[in-house]
């Protein structure tokens, strides 16, 4: 996702990590190890478990949200505090 977006982070497994939306949500991932007899154990995928799809669900929900706002806030950030782009130029 583009530096100068907001959005929620979205809980996924390790193999769901890679965006398909160009502009979001950002993923994250959670990796478990354990220390067993000095040896480490793992990864286990610890966002693998259904129990956050509704969290992924509303996740995408309040990305759609934020969309339907159109290309400007609250979706992108203001134009203060953009680094690097077009808009200042458009928008005048």
């Amino acid at each position: 996702m583009r530096g100068s977006h907001h959005a929620p982070l979205m809980t996924v497994s390790s193999g769901h990590a890679h965006p398909s939306r160009f502009d979001g949500p950002p993923r994250v991932v959670a990796l478990g190890f354990q220390i067993h007899d000095g040896k480490l154990i793992g990864p286990r995928d610890l966002f693998a478990d259904p129990a956050f799809d509704r969290a992924r669900e509303q996740a995408n929900e309040a990305m759609d949200y934020l969309r339907r706002h159109g290309p400007f806030e609250p979706h992108r950030l203001p134009l203060e505090d953009l680094e690097y782009t077009t808009m200042t130029v458009l928008t005048k």
